[in-house]
């Protein structure tokens, strides 16, 4: 019995001091002009081993849009394309990183789609042209996208130094972008970040929509 309690005190305390030591970054993404950014990825590469995590997501269809819009994986990641609107999607990517076609259905297809390939995944459906998502695979061992207040959590990292990247669909030629190096202290970090985006172009009239998929795509190919 004083084994089995002796085993199961350094249990807790290797999990303690595993906890102990991981700190965390709170970040806030906006534009130039200070504005909050919605959909902006944030990864950080360090010299820790990044944490295992579920190599399963998913990427609805609601409303006729992809749900989320930009969703960031690891690489490696098998990702589900559930169908919750009532009518059938037919999604597609003509991307380098990963390149697929799911035929006309409605529900879950059976099988996922594998993402082995780091880079920018431009999603659009071949039935609603102005539907466009986006699959940002990283080797990066943490990962967040911001939400529609531009903030984003990574909780549980190390404290240490970490080199940072930035990416938003919005970016010119969608390319990824250096945030710089930041040191991580063992009490968490707060910081902004900041990215240049291209003009959303609200006040011009809206292109057609079967031009979305086609100048995303395009723009994601200069990488």
């Amino acid at each position: 019995m004083r084994h089995v309690f002796i085993s199961l005190l350094l249990v807790v305390t290797a999990l303690y001091g595993t906890f102990a030591h991981a700190a965390g970054l709170t970040a806030e993404v906006v534009d130039a002009q200070g504005t909050p950014l919605r959909d902006a990825v944030l990864t950080l590469r360090g010299a820790t081993a990044p944490p295992a995590v579920s190599l399963k997501a998913d990427m609805d269809q609601r409303d006729v849009q992809f749900a989320p819009h930009v969703l960031a994986v690891r690489t490696g990641t098998e990702i589900s394309f559930p169908n919750s609107d009532h009518i059938r999607h037919q999604v597609y990517s003509f991307s380098t990183p990963k390149r697929f076609e799911l035929r006309l259905y409605g529900g879950t297809p059976s099988d996922p789609v594998l993402f082995d390939k780091s880079g920018v995944v431009v999603l659009g459906c071949n039935v609603h042209d102005n539907m466009l998502g986006y699959v940002y695979v990283t080797d990066d061992g943490w990962f967040g996208v911001s939400n529609d207040k531009g903030s984003l959590s990574l909780d549980q990292v190390p404290a240490g130094r970490y080199a940072v990247t930035l990416w938003h669909p919005e970016a010119p030629d969608m390319l990824p972008v250096s945030g710089g190096d930041i040191e991580i202290p063992a009490g968490g970090l707060k910081q902004r970040f900041s990215i240049a985006v291209q003009p959303s172009g609200d006040a011009t009239p809206a292109a057609p929509p079967s031009s979305a998929f086609g100048d995303a795509f395009h723009k994601a190919a200069h990488e």
